[in-house]
């Protein structure tokens, strides 16, 4: 066995991002995963952009490795097909709105009937059950929801991060969960139902926030760039654009005043202790950012390293497809795109030993893959030619 999951056979009913993310990190760990996406016109993302020339690089990203059948779930036949293939499965998959899966008979307990084995997960917006249960989510109304984006931004305007963070997150704790209810039942128990949502997620990873309140009856603030609970801790402008300066203890704020030549701010009363530099924290960024303003990025990143003090440049995504720790640690990938050539996409972070991920596959056309999964899963070629002239696959 060369990959962790080999062997493991995944459905997967999700589309978007959560979902999708999820299986592809699973994917690539080994399990096959099967993608059944909407007859005629698969996968929304297909569609999203970057496109070109027709074709989506957003979907070729999420959706590398895995194999597609396009089924109409609507009908008789498109269902029976679902199905049989779960019987064959070992993970079931889905990110509908609650209630969409048993409307089609595809819910956990029609699944469980012919598979009593299958770790079954759902990923929504905000759980099976709830008062918003049925309330539409894409990533911008949840983090809002959540609480993330109240807590981002600058006191005067909140900003919802630029990348889809309670999606992704969500999709990663996906993944946890349904390997743990797999790990259970290899250890001899059984399969289960796994409800993971986005807004639960959110809401478990707002650090001490939420204690900060319930302990302390204080309503959190925004802070821009800076920190809830320590200072220095903000970005600082410098002459060719901006570094993340970090000290979240008092030996870190004392090398940077003495790379500063500044070690009088180590005992200025003002700023001779954390609480107290958080109480100042204006006037101590202002004098940092005057330091910082007379250096380029890279020359005040050598300092700052050289001094162990932590800092990092602000990199744009073309910095990153040439920086040298994400080559170093295999995070640009080079995917085939049928009929546009090679492009780059991001790499797995999952690191292991003995069964690293295999990230070599690309994103499959739409329902590429049909004829393998129907022939195995016992169908002859006359039925699936058959469902072929009705639209079914």
């Amino acid at each position: 066995m060369t990959k962790a999951l080999e062997g493991v056979r995944i459905l997967d009913f999700t589309r978007a991002y959560s979902g999708p993310y999820c299986t592809m990190l699973l994917g690539d760990l080994g399990a096959e995963v099967i993608k059944v996406e909407r007859a005629g016109s698969g996968d929304d993302t297909r569609t999203l952009f970057p496109v070109k020339d027709g074709k989506s690089g957003y979907f070729a990203y999420l959706n590398r490795g895995k194999k597609s059948i396009a089924l109409n779930l609507k009908s008789e036949a498109g269902r029976n097909a679902a199905l049989e293939i779960a019987k064959k499965s070992d993970i079931l998959i889905e990110n509908f709105s609650p209630g969409t899966m048993d409307k089609l008979g595809l819910g956990y307990n029609d699944i469980k009937s012919i598979n009593p084995d299958i770790v079954y997960a759902s990923l929504s917006g905000f759980g099976q059950y709830g008062p918003y249960s049925k309330k539409p989510a894409y990533d911008g109304v949840v983090s809002t929801m959540a609480g993330l984006v109240s807590l981002s931004g600058t006191p005067e305007q909140p900003v919802r991060p630029g990348p889809a963070i309670a999606d992704s997150a969500t999709g990663v704790h996906c993944a946890l969960a349904v390997m743990a209810a797999f790990c259970y039942k290899l250890r001899g128990g059984h399969g289960q139902y796994v409800d993971v949502a986005m807004m639960d997620t959110v809401f478990s990873m707002l650090e001490g926030f939420i204690p900060m309140a319930s302990m302390l009856n204080m309503l959190p603030e925004r802070f821009g760039n800076g920190n809830a609970s320590s200072a220095p801790y903000n970005m600082y402008q410098t002459m060719d654009g901006f570094v993340a300066i970090a000290t979240a203890n008092e030996t870190l704020f004392r090398r940077l005043a003495k790379l500063m030549k500044r070690e009088d701010l180590i005992e200025n009363p003002k700023f001779c202790e954390n609480y107290l530099r958080k109480q100042n924290v204006d006037e101590l960024d202002a004098i940092i950012g005057s330091w910082t303003a007379q250096y380029t990025s890279d020359v005040l990143v050598a300092m700052l390293d050289e001094a162990k003090v932590p800092g990092g440049k602000m990199n744009t995504v073309f910095d990153l497809l040439e920086d040298p720790q994400i080559k170093a640690r295999n995070m640009l990938i080079e995917q085939e795109i049928p009929g546009l050539g090679t492009f780059t996409f991001p790499g797995n972070p999952l690191k292991l030993s003995l069964t690293p991920p295999d990230t070599s596959k690309r994103a499959p056309e739409l329902g590429e893959h049909a004829e393998e999964i129907l022939l195995e899963c016992g169908y002859s070629d006359v039925q699936i030619e058959h469902m072929k002239r009705e639209g079914i696959i």
